[in-house]
C-alpha cells in the first residue's frame, strides 16, 4: 500500500513547494485536483494538454520528488439540471480523462452527480425516502432518463482512453452508498468503481469495513480517501444524522469530519486496512484533509503519523506455518 494525499490541501502553495513538503513528510503518491470542486490550483488540464513545456515541468516536479500520481480528481455534478453548470463540470471531467491518458494515470475521481427531480427543475433533488410516491417518480427519472445514459457514454469515453472512473460515495448525489454504487456499476459496466471514502459512510450509520468486503467481492474499489468522521452521540440522538448546519458549527452538528485517528482510533484503522487487503486492494490511501478543528498542516501531519503506523507497506508473506 502507498501513503498519499489530495494536494489541494496546500493549494495556496506552488506545486513544487507543496511537493517539497509532501516528500519531507514521507508521502509516496499524490492525487491532484484538476477541475470541479477540487479546483485547478496545481493542475490545469487545458494548459498541460496544449503546452508541452508546462507538461514537461509538471512531470519533472513529480519525478524529482520521487512521487507518483494515484489519480486525477475532477469532482462535480455533470448531470446538474442547470445545463451551463453541467457542461462546465463535464468539460472538466473530459479534460481530466484526456490528461490522465497523457500522463499514464489510470484513475479519475469524481461524483456520480444528482439531476433535478424532473426535466423542468433548476436545482438538484436528492431523494432520501420513498413516500409520497412523487419521490419514486423522481428516482425513476433521475436514474433511467439521466444518470445511467450519461454514465454509459462517459464510461465508454473513459475506456477508449484507458481510464477508470472512481465515484466517491457522497450524500447529495445519486451514488452515496454501497447499493447505489453497485446499481450504477451493474448498469454501466466495470469501468465504474468506488473512490472509497469512509468518512461519508460513518455519518450515515454504515460500517465501512463491511462495505469494503461487499465492494471487494465485485472488485469495485479503485481508490481510497483517508478521512475520518466523529459522530456526536448527543446531537444525533436529538436530531438524527441528516444535518444541514454549516460545517463550522462543530458544537451543534450531528457529526463533523476529522483527521484520520480522531474519529476512530488506530485499532479501527488497522482493521480497515486489513480488510482492504483481504478485498484485494493494495493501492493508495490518499489523505483528504477537511478537519475544521485543526490547521491544514497539523491535520495532515496527524493523519500521516497515524497512517504510517497503520498501512501495510510490504506485500504479504507466504503462509509458511501451515
Amino acid at each position: 500500500m502507498k501513503l498519499g494525499v489530495l494536494t489541494n490541501v496546500l493549494g495556496q502553495m506552488s506545486f513544487r513547494d507543496a511537493c517539497d513538503y509532501f516528500q519531507s513528510q514521507g508521502i509516496q503518491m499524490v492525487e491532484i485536483g484538476c477541475g470541479g470542486f477540487p479546483g485547478k490550483d496545481h493542475c490545469d488540464p487545458k494548459v498541460l494538454l496544449s503546452d508541452p513545456k508546462a507538461l514537461e515541468e509538471f512531470c519533472e516536479i513529480i519525478q524529482s520528488h520521487n512521487l507518483a500520481i494515484s489519480a486525477l480528481s475532477a469532482h462535480g455534478n455533470m448531470v446538474h439540471p442547470n445545463r451551463e453548470l453541467a457542461k462546465r463540470f463535464d468539460d472538466d471531467l473530459t479534460d481530466a480523462i484526456l490528461l490522465a491518458e497523457r500522463l499514464g494515470v489510470g484513475i479519475v475521481n469524481t461524483f456520480s452527480g444528482c439531476p433535478g427531480g424532473s426535466a423542468e427543475d433548476r436545482e438538484p433533488n436528492w431523494v432520501t425516502c420513498p413516500w409520497p410516491d412523487d419521490f419514486l417518480r423522481i428516482l425513476d427519472y433521475q436514474w433511467n432518463e439521466v444518470l445511467i445514459p450519461y454514465w454509459k457514454k462517459k464510461a465508454a469515453f473513459a475506456a477508449e482512453h484507458g481510464v477508470k472512473i472512481a465515484l466517491e460515495l457522497h450524500p447529495g448525489f445519486c451514488v452515496y452508498n454501497t447499493e447505489t454504487l453497485l446499481r450504477l456499476r451493474n448498469a454501466v459496466g466495470p469501468q465504474i468503481g468506488a473512490n472509497f471514502d469512509p468518512s461519508h459512510l460513518f455519518w450515515q450509520g454504515m460500517e465501512p469495513i463491511t462495505c469494503i468486503r461487499e465492494l471487494g467481492k465485485a472488485n469495485a474499489i479503485f481508490h481510497f480517501h483517508a478521512k475520518d468522521t466523529r459522530v456526536d452521540a448527543m446531537n444525533t440522538a436529538v436530531n438524527g444524522v441528516l444535518d444541514t448546519k454549516h460545517y463550522g458549527d462543530e458544537l451543534n452538528r450531528s457529526w463533523i469530519f476529522r483527521s484520520v485517528g480522531y474519529g476512530h482510533g488506530e485499532d479501527y484503522w488497522k482493521a480497515l486496512v486489513s480488510e482492504l487487503r483481504l478485498a484485494g486492494y493494495d493501492y493508495v490511501l490518499s489523505i483528504e484533509h477537511e478537519d475544521s478543528l485543526m490547521s491544514k498542516r497539523e491535520g495532515l501531519e496527524k493523519a500521516i503519523a497515524c497512517l504510517k503506523n497503520v498501512l501495510l507497506f510490504e506485500e504479504k508473506g507466504a503462509v509458511t506455518w501451515a
